[in-house]
């Protein structure tokens, strides 16, 4: 019964959180952000909250008058064959299998990593920009090291001793302004992990990990993520040109190194997460290029109005 409510419930608020970001054209990424976490908790305690206000919620009575009752659905069978309940549990097993292989093991394997030695490399010198960028979003100024590597690529660690790890790849193709603002969105990433909130809500995705519509609305609110740093980072440089311009040469290009042909799955699946990644980059510089909105809302009416619409409606959803 939890299962089956929450991820009904899921689905009503993702639905309505949906709705709701189109009508009020809300467009600043902490405020959707803010709204796609809805789909995320609300699951997780709806049921338990429901049965406190009333015990008799899953009684025969009760689900006579509900607007949607599950188990119905779930006792059905299509074509007098296959049980709906099966194609649910089927459904839930893959989006568990996707959730371990996607987001458990790479965080197990990073885990792992830090555990074991430094990243080689040398420390850069970004001069005075780090440390005042540091002091104005009050964190620790991280070390920024440059790795030996033919590709761009940049990322940062965070825990006791904080660092920015950059390839030389990517310090030749950047300008110093650029750069800047490359550095300034890690360590955007680094001053928003202090944050409890998030870490919070990353247990409570895991608690969700059959849930599918939850599985989408988190990878949804980590794009998320990348914008509120973008906008930390221009706050930072006052230059949202450097970085767009620092956004392009993370573009996945296609792979024309000679060899044995891939498997056409392999290749379908790479070509769709190579697309994916530059289509997610694209909706970035293009915000970045069209510059700030005028109107600035924190859409905390908006909020309120959709999480007591999604909780009023959740009621009858049993």
């Amino acid at each position: 019964m939890y299962v089956a409510q929450s991820f009904c419930h899921s689905v009503t608020v993702a639905v309505i959180a949906n709705q709701a970001l189109k009508a009020w054209r809300i467009e600043a990424p902490d405020v959707r952000q803010r709204f796609r976490l809805i789909a995320i908790i609300f699951p997780i305690i709806s049921f338990p909250v429901y049965h406190l206000i009333n015990p008799d919620r899953s009684s025969a009575l009760f689900r006579l008058g509900a607007l949607f009752d599950v188990n119905r659905w779930l006792n059905m069978e299509l074509w007098g064959l296959i049980p709906v309940g099966l194609l649910f549990l089927l459904l839930l097993g893959f989006t568990t299998l996707v959730f371990f292989f996607q987001e458990m093991v790479p965080v197990l394997s990073n885990t792992l990593k830090k555990r074991g030695p430094e990243q080689e490399g040398t420390p850069l010198n970004t001069g005075p920009f780090i440390e005042q960028a540091a002091r104005a979003l009050a964190v620790q100024t991280p070390g920024v090291i440059l790795v030996e590597d033919d590709e761009p690529h940049l990322f940062s660690t965070t825990g006791k001793d904080p660092a920015i790890f950059v390839t030389t790849a990517l310090v030749n193709a950047l300008n110093n302004e650029q750069l800047n603002a490359a550095l300034a969105h890690e360590l955007a990433h680094i001053a928003r992990s202090k944050r409890p909130m998030l870490i919070a809500v990353f247990i409570l995705r895991i608690i969700m990990f059959f849930n599918p519509v939850v599985l989408i609305k988190f990878r949804r609110a980590v794009r998320n993520e990348e914008k509120i740093c973008d906008d930390i980072a221009v706050s930072l440089t006052h230059d949202p040109s450097a970085l767009a311009h620092a956004l392009r040469t993370f573009y996945h290009k296609a792979d024309t190194t000679p060899g044995p042909a891939p498997r056409k799955t392999a290749a379908l699946e790479i070509s769709l997460e190579e697309y994916s990644h530059n289509l997610h980059l694209e909706s970035r510089i293009k915000r970045l290029e069209a510059g700030p909105t005028n109107a600035r809302d924190n859409g905390i009416i908006p909020f309120i109005l959709t999480l007591l619409t999604a909780a009023v409606l959740n009621y009858f959803i049993v």
